[in-house]
């Protein structure tokens, strides 16, 4: 009789790299999900998408099937904000369960990113074009409205739901043009801070959440977990790199932290930190050299 076979059950990081392996290939929904399984390592993703379609199936099927992309928007806000009653989490706006989705689809509560990668998800399965946009801030969605020779699009604040007009949009901006130095002839125009941001980007600015609520916790097992996904996520952004080594040092895993400032001090020649940095990498190396050797 034949053994049978065996299957290794990869990681949750090695499931997430595979997740983000590639553009073409990336469901920001799946990777997003796949985020709280530091927190959480038996959570099953595959569930959270199953009740993400399970939604999304019950507003399909009230939707008519001619109906134009305006009401398709008034049906999914309806839905979204109404009667599933999504919202900010205004009294908790800093805890890190805002991040993870099967958190945010049990309580209907979130930050503007999580909330806004729910509501994308649920606007393409019923026709719509949405994307998500890294507004200085604040986490907004842009859905494109095109009915025959008209387009046009919307913006909605996934926090409240509200749509934002150019001018509430400008006057959101206003505090980082101000301490950006973006105004009189250096302003930009509104249209530079809508670009629709990419699946990785979406999810680089979640893991960031977390890395800044864990950091300022100084919770460094919690934080060393998200730096590993923006590592693996961001591969090039080698200021993360230098990131997970000082976490690493924090950790008292010395030859790993040395490992990763080294790559950053190779790669960023210019870095403004480098003088400070290469005297951290050298305290490293006296403190940890049993640990290196």
């Amino acid at each position: 009789m034949s053994e049978p076979l065996q299957f290794e059950v990869p990681t949750a990081l090695e499931y997430f790299s595979a997740l983000v392996a590639d553009d073409a290939t990336l469901s920001l929904i799946e990777a997003a999900a796949a985020i709280a399984q530091d927190e959480y390592p038996d959570l099953d993703t595959q569930s959270v998408l199953a009740d993400v379609d399970a939604m999304a199936d019950k507003l399909r099927r009230r939707i008519p099937a001619d109906a134009v992309p305006v009401q398709r928007l008034r049906w999914l806000n309806r839905y979204f904000f109404q009667e599933l009653g999504f919202a900010g989490n205004v009294n908790n706006y800093y805890d890190p369960r805002n991040s993870y989705l099967h958190s945010v689809l049990s309580t209907r509560r979130g930050i503007p990113i999580t909330l806004a990668v729910l509501y994308i998800e649920l606007a393409t399965q019923i026709g719509l074009t949405a994307r998500g946009v890294s507004f200085p801030g604040h986490f907004l969605i842009k859905l494109r409205m095109h009915t025959g020779k008209q387009h046009g699009e919307v913006v909605i604040d996934p926090f409240t739901g509200h749509s934002l007009s150019r001018e509430e949009l400008d006057e959101l901006l206003g505090p980082y043009k101000r301490s950006h130095g973006l105004l009189g002839d250096f302003d930009a125009p509104l249209g530079l801070f809508l670009q629709a941001a990419p699946p990785r980007d979406v999810l680089a600015r979640m893991l960031r959440n977390l890395k800044e609520i864990h950091r300022s916790a100084e919770d460094w097992p919690r934080l060393l977990a998200v730096q590993q996904r923006l590592v693996i996520l961001l591969p090039h952004a080698w200021e993360e790199r230098r990131d997970r080594g000082l976490v690493l040092a924090e950790l008292g895993q010395y030859a790993q932290a040395v490992e990763d400032l080294s790559a950053y001090l190779e790669h960023r020649p210019d870095a403004d930190d480098r003088d400070a940095l290469t005297a951290r990498v050298s305290e490293l190396r006296d403190v940890g050299w049993p640990r290196l050797h």
